[in-house]
């Protein structure tokens, strides 16, 4: 029998998941075992899962799980160096060259473990069966300008934490801008990312300039993205994707005054914001990369959780269906998954 456990993530803040109480019932009911670990931290409460009569499991057991288990979390794993043996569903982050990639792929190789990233899993046609990506986009908009409401008073945004829901969110905002309305460069605008970014600039009544790749495939300069207040980028990185922010704007004439990278992958070689190098988090949500005029960059990678419970719930939605198929791991978007593992570990 197919075995999914469900861990507790370890990163704090983190209180997202990708199988919500209803999702774990339909798996059971359609053979599959589902163990889901106790977490301080889920949003979704354990009790509506052991409502549903799956396994429950204490915090950070998956360590001791079966071998044939499937070991399904969201964001990294401690970072402890240990092999990894499992089987495991998870944003590895590991494809693109950064560091902490490596050295997760190595743990995998030292256990014969294997990864199977989320950010892989990829019907026929190439396109990912399933996404926070909307949810990254509207937090990552308003934690960006809640950057800019801080500039304009003088300082860097201070701690951020999650909001009850999205009308929330706005409000919170709008308190923050206090009748200012920064004009925004949206880079990436038909995906997901970018509709959430422009739903959530729309809700406030801002001026948004929306570009995608029509407007990019010059290949760049683009002194537009100089020319507005907030930047907000929302193309994943890839090899080829142009510079969006070279070195040289922090010292260039500019109105730019945050940049919000919500595809957030600054380790990369193809990172289009040269700016800066290392990701934010919620306790320091931007850095400040140049003085006079200021420039801030709000580069956080795990925005949706702002949002918890809207985002699982979309994110689990859209994984159920393939989650359902996992008793034919080695084929279908699984199948592609291990492919990518198999040819980064080669």
């Amino acid at each position: 029998m197919t075995h999914l456990w469900v861990r507790a993530e370890s990163r704090a803040h983190e209180e997202r998941v990708g199988l919500t109480p209803d999702g774990a019932a339909q798996l059971m009911a359609a053979g599959i075992r589902v163990t889901v670990e106790h977490s301080v931290q889920r949003a979704i409460p354990i009790d509506g899962y052991a409502t549903t009569r799956c396994e429950i499991a204490p915090e950070g057991s998956w360590v001791d799980a079966p071998a044939d288990a499937i070991i399904f979390g969201l964001k990294e794993l401690p970072d402890d160096g240990t092999p990894l043996h499992h089987r495991h569903i998870m944003f590895g982050h590991a494809y693109k060259g950064q560091t902490s990639g490596r050295i997760l792929l190595d743990r995998f190789q030292a256990g014969g473990g294997t990864l199977y990233d989320l950010e892989y899993l990829l019907d026929a046609d190439g396109r990912r069966v399933a996404a926070f990506g909307y949810w990254a986009g509207y937090a990552g908009a308003a934690v960006s300008l809640l950057s800019f409401a801080a500039q304009q008073n003088g300082g860097l945004i201070g701690p951020v934490s999650t909001f009850a829901n999205a009308p929330a969110m706005v409000g919170a905002i709008q308190t923050a801008l206090n009748g200012a309305t920064p004009s925004t460069l949206i880079i990436g605008s038909l995906g997901r990312v970018g509709t959430g970014a422009a739903d959530l600039c729309t809700a406030l009544g801002l001026p948004v300039t929306k570009w995608d790749m029509a407007e990019t495939a010059s290949g760049g300069p683009f002194p537009q993205v100089l020319a507005h207040d907030v930047f907000l980028n929302c193309i994943l990185a890839r090899d080829g994707t142009p510079v969006f922010v070279p070195a040289s704007a922090k010292t260039a004439e500019r109105t730019l005054r945050v940049i919000g990278d919500i595809a957030c992958d600054p380790q990369s070689d193809f990172s289009p914001i040269k700016v800066y190098d290392r990701e934010t988090d919620w306790d320091a949500p931007a850095i400040r990369v140049h003085d006079t005029p200021p420039l801030d960059v709000m580069a956080i990678d795990n925005l949706p959780s702002l949002l918890p419970v809207e985002s699982s719930e979309d994110f689990a939605s859209q994984l159920l269906p393939h989650l359902a198929t996992l008793g034919t791991i080695d084929a279908g978007v699984w199948g592609r998954a291990k492919q990518m593992f198999d040819s980064a570990t080669a």
